[in-house]
């Protein structure tokens, strides 16, 4: 029996291990021309309620107390005085609390009791058993009788002030559950109860990946070679990676060496660059000096873009910026220098803002004349 308390199922601490103890040391210490005392294995069951339950917790009591006066006197007893006969126990306990119905009705088994009675009582009148040519140490001594019969006692009391003590009543919740859905039904906390499918997919994939992850460290602790191969081959992956990107970049960042057939739209060689220089030397002769280095500029880029003759330098691209086109020659192309300087020239008059003359057109058309551009 583990608690007196209805319903409970807890230990008593030392006083039941000891019990216990001697329950398995009791087999233990006999040898084998020595009978085992026997005591009735299935005495029965009868329903009490916590009343007669009360009672019978006091009547052992007595039981033990008899049997304690009587190893005091350290004589055998007779078969049919025996204060410590197990058979005094009775039968064990199906103990019907109140407001619970039969079928939960509490199960408290004496076997425990029996053991201590019939260790103490040793029904043969042989003594104390003993295990022939095994000299007994401390570490193996079983414990003394009058030991266990005291701890039975206390074990009894204890389960007896149990019972008397009224059960515990089940606590109430409706009210913290109240202030909880009041709680829950506020906006922040909308839909927190709710799993969607993609966080149901995604703690899938993530349980997943951690089965994985212990699988293979399981393998690299039975197997360290395999937990370096798969380190080089996750480093190997990632350097192989690296270089695919890298290469992406590099590539996305070349200029194409195959020309289009036909030029984008809004591309300056879609206008012939004989139209720009006619432009040019219409805004020159209005005294337009910025718009007429404008013209210059782009006969200059149309002439590049557009000689197909020479081969075209890059790639028709309506949306490239004069610095872009200037980064397109190459270091050592001779027509480098020439273009630079035409590109600072344009960018000052045009985007700078800057008052542009005569005598600046005029450095426009000899830059534009060694780009090829010139005056028909």
């Amino acid at each position: 029996m583990s608690s007196m308390r209805f319903g409970s199922r807890g230990g008593h601490g030392a006083v039941s291990a000891r019990l216990a103890l001697a329950v398995l040391l009791v087999p233990a210490a006999t040898v084998p021309h020595v009978h085992a005392q026997q005591f009735p294995s299935n005495p029965g069951w009868r329903d009490v309620n916590l009343a007669e339950f009360r009672q019978h917790l006091d009547a052992l009591d007595s039981v033990v107390a008899d049997c304690q006066a009587q190893v005091k006197l350290k004589k055998p007893a007779s078969a049919n005085n025996n204060a410590c006969d197990p058979d005094r126990v009775g039968p064990n306990d199906r103990v019907q609390g109140p407001g619970v119905a039969a079928s939960q009705a509490r199960e408290v088994r004496y076997d425990w009791l029996r053991s201590v009675l019939s260790r103490a009582g040793n029904r043969d009148g042989t003594g104390q058993p003993a295990v022939a040519g095994k000299p007994s140490s401390p570490k193996n001594k079983p414990p003394d009788a009058s030991d266990l019969l005291h701890d039975a006692r206390q074990r009894l009391q204890m389960d007896e002030r149990q019972a008397e003590s009224p059960p515990a009543a089940n606590p109430a919740y409706a009210d913290q559950r109240k202030s909880l859905d009041v709680i829950l039904a506020q906006r922040e906390y909308q839909g927190v109860t709710k799993v969607s499918v993609r966080d149901r997919v995604v703690e899938w994939l993530e349980n997943l990946l951690d089965k994985i992850l212990m699988g293979l460290a399981g393998i690299g602790a039975r197997a360290p070679w395999a937990a370096r191969l798969l380190e080089g081959l996750l480093l190997g992956g990632i350097c192989i990676v690296l270089i695919w990107f890298f290469i992406r970049i590099e590539r996305s960042a070349r200029v194409r060496l195959i020309p289009d057939v036909e030029p984008g739209t809004g591309a300056p060689s879609a206008r012939d660059w004989q139209l720009w220089m006619k432009d040019a030397h219409a805004a020159a002769a209005n005294g337009l000096w910025r718009e007429a280095i404008h013209s210059v500029y782009w006969a200059s880029i149309a002439r590049l873009e557009s000689n197909v003759a020479s081969g075209r330098l890059w790639p028709i691209d309506r949306a490239r910026t004069p610095r872009e086109y200037l980064g397109l020659l190459g270091s050592n192309d001779p027509r480098k220098p020439t273009l630079t300087a035409l590109t600072r020239s344009f960018e000052r008059t045009w985007y700078g803002g800057r008052d542009a003359a005569a005598e600046d057109f005029n450095t426009a058309m000899a830059q534009a004349a060694e780009l090829g551009v010139r005056a028909e």
